[in-house]
């Protein structure tokens, strides 16, 4: 029997959720939440009345033995985060880790993420890619950069709008001005957008507006 399942949430558009991902939430013992306020709407949406927890950045380490105490009593879980697939770039290794460990069956089901509707509609190669997620803030981060620059995949990663365009200005140097570049924003949400173009096109077009929501940056692969 699975003792704990990974369930995929939407990243905008609270339809983009599958009948079996409501149908688990609703069997389930608990949900593991990474924002419970935020999880709430989603639950209310689809009336789903199972109780949940909050399970982030912050607290798994010390909620990690808590939780697999209830999946050796017995309970089934489910784990969701604030929007797409848990572990990319969102809480859940650590849990998924240690229930491995302690050899009870685990259940990720298919859905929502931002990497792969960013990538098809790049216009870039996606038979191979690689996904970087969040690039380091201070340490290593111009030695990744560099490193980076030399992929011929293309490349995915994930940004905040407080960080956007120095992220963007940091490329420059690594990738060049005429470097390929497509970023989506608000994916599936009423003010979805799409950029394509070069990286100091791509500047030059979200100076121009107010940053808002979370940013997928696909970048082509070096020639």
């Amino acid at each position: 029997m699975t003792s704990l399942y990974i369930v995929p949430t939407p990243i905008g558009n609270l339809k983009d959720i599958t009948y079996r991902a409501i149908e688990v939430l609703k069997n389930v013992d608990l949900i593991l939440a990474e924002d419970t306020r935020n999880s709430l709407k989603l639950l209310n949406y689809y009336e789903i009345k199972t109780s949940f927890e909050s399970f982030h950045m912050h607290n798994e380490h010390s909620k990690l033995n808590y939780f697999i105490d209830k999946i050796k009593s017995g309970k089934v879980l489910a784990l969701i985060s604030d929007a797409g697939t848990p572990g990319i770039s969102d809480p859940g290794y650590l849990l998924i880790r240690e229930v491995v460990s302690n050899n009870y069956l685990i259940e990720c089901l298919p859905g929502a993420t931002a990497i792969i509707p960013s990538l098809v509609q790049s216009g870039f190669p996606i038979d191979k890619f690689v996904f970087e997620g969040f690039l380091p803030l201070k340490k290593s981060r111009k030695k990744r950069l560099e490193f980076l620059s030399e992929e011929k995949r293309s490349l995915v990663i994930f940004e905040s709008p407080h960080r956007i365009i120095k992220t963007l200005n940091d490329l420059i140097p690594f990738f060049g001005r005429e470097r390929k570049i497509s970023i989506s924003r608000e994916l599936t949400k009423i003010h979805e957008e799409n950029f394509r173009g070069n990286l100091f096109e791509a500047i030059s077009f979200i100076e121009s507006k107010k940053p808002k929501g979370e940013f997928v940056i696909c970048i082509a692969g070096k020639k």
